[in-house]
């Protein structure tokens, strides 16, 4: 194992555990685990790619969901070092097969990143090295004290969101040490491009997804349609053309709605199914607009969303919703923060009105905080010494 970031990481090997198995239509879904992987990887590590399925999947669906995995991988050249599991850390094939890279060669790695709440401790335990990265800040902890996720013991617990496990926060630690860690985005792979004529500010979401969280005994909802009902008539209250890209599910009556508000819509899953189709996407809009679900604007996690940050690298200014204080976040330079209709109006327009240098700062924003390389180098400094 090499002594220390700093140093040669080729002989490094990080056995990093997504959870995108099974989500064959969501691009930008896949783009949470890539940009993780592919900073690895240009950090010199090795990088073993696993996903962990449920064991009554039928095995023809496990093995139709991971050729389709390893298709969307290829162009990244990740696709022959993927590894399967159940959750309890049982081989794909206990007969070997050389469809996947074998389970036990790939717990010899160095260190297990784990993106995925649900693995089991006998699996987790296969590593000598493990460390969690926590993506959902805030509704983690909470489904840790609500007994819905039974977490497995890691050597390291990282987190996404600046407030969790800091006083005066309402998100509780659950007896936890966290570590913070930016998210990050691979800028090798996601170069500045200047937008489409025309193009609108978008964003790409699933709308419903009948999400509900126990806030201290207040039931709310907590998908994304929930979290831009205060903003439905923003389209009439801006210059800007605006556009949402959702998984809508066929729900014309939906669509026609939002589009009686003034938003363009269109479905997700016909026009960003791959993570290319997502990225040429990203990279042809104007900049992003987007609210947040309801839960980072009650707990107050800090929290800025992997996709933000792929506009945030392919120069588009971002205007979306204030999750909290945060030591680093702007909220009017590259990344714009708003709280409520007249924030968001105003935000718009200032990245409309100074739309060149306000792309610029939105790269250098990526650059300063968010590279990949820099973002994973520090995870795993912290976690191989």
């Amino acid at each position: 194992m090499a002594e220390s970031v700093e140093g040669d990481l080729v002989s490094t090997t990080v056995c990093f555990s997504a959870n995108a198995l099974g989500y064959t239509t969501g691009g930008g879904h896949l783009w949470v685990y890539l940009n993780w992987a592919l900073g690895l990887r240009a950090l010199g590590c090795q990088v073993i790619w696993l996903e962990a399925f449920d064991p009554d999947l039928p095995m023809h669906e496990v093995r139709a969901y991971g050729a389709a995995l390893k298709s969307q991988l290829e162009p990244y050249g990740l696709a022959e070092y993927v590894t399967l599991c159940t959750f309890a850390g049982e081989p794909l094939l206990r007969d070997g097969g050389k469809e996947y890279l074998d389970l036990e060669a790939a717990a010899e790695a160095d260190l297990l990143l784990n993106l995925k709440y649900f693995a089991a401790p006998e699996l987790v335990e296969r590593f000598r090295r493990s460390a969690l990265v926590d993506i959902d800040p805030g509704l983690l902890q909470i489904w840790i004290k609500n007994g819905v996720i039974d977490l497995a013991r890691h050597d390291l617990y990282f987190t996404s969101g600046e407030t969790v496990g800091q006083p005066g926060s309402r998100i509780p630690d659950v007896g936890l040490q966290w570590q913070y860690t930016p998210p990050c985005v691979a800028l090798d792979w996601w170069p500045a491009r200047p937008a489409a004529v025309h193009a609108p500010f978008t964003t790409v979401s699933h709308w419903y997804m009948d999400e509900w969280e126990d806030d201290a005994g207040d039931l709310y909802s907590n998908d994304k349609r929930t979290g831009f009902l205060p903003f439905l008539d923003l389209p009439q209250r801006t210059t800007q053309s605006l556009e949402l890209l959702l998984r809508l599910s066929g729900d014309h009556i939906e669509q026609a709605a939002l589009e009686k508000q003034g938003w363009r819509v269109r479905e997700a899953c016909e026009v960003a199914p791959t993570p290319w189709d997502y990225q040429r996407y990203v990279q042809d809009s104007r900049g992003e607009f987007s609210c947040v679900k309801p839960s980072c604007v009650r707990l107050q996690n800090s929290w800025i969303s992997d996709r933000t940050l792929c506009y945030l690298a392919s120069g588009k200014p971002a205007v979306i919703e204030h999750t909290g204080p945060s030591r680093f976040l702007p909220d009017a330079a590259g990344l714009f923060r708003f709280r409520d209709m007249g924030e968001a109006v105003r935000c718009l327009e200032m990245v409309a009105a100074d739309y060149e240098r306000q792309c610029r700062l939105a790269r250098a924003l990526a650059e300063e905080y968010f590279d990949a390389q820099k973002v994973v180098g520090s995870v795993l400094e912290r976690a191989l010494t």
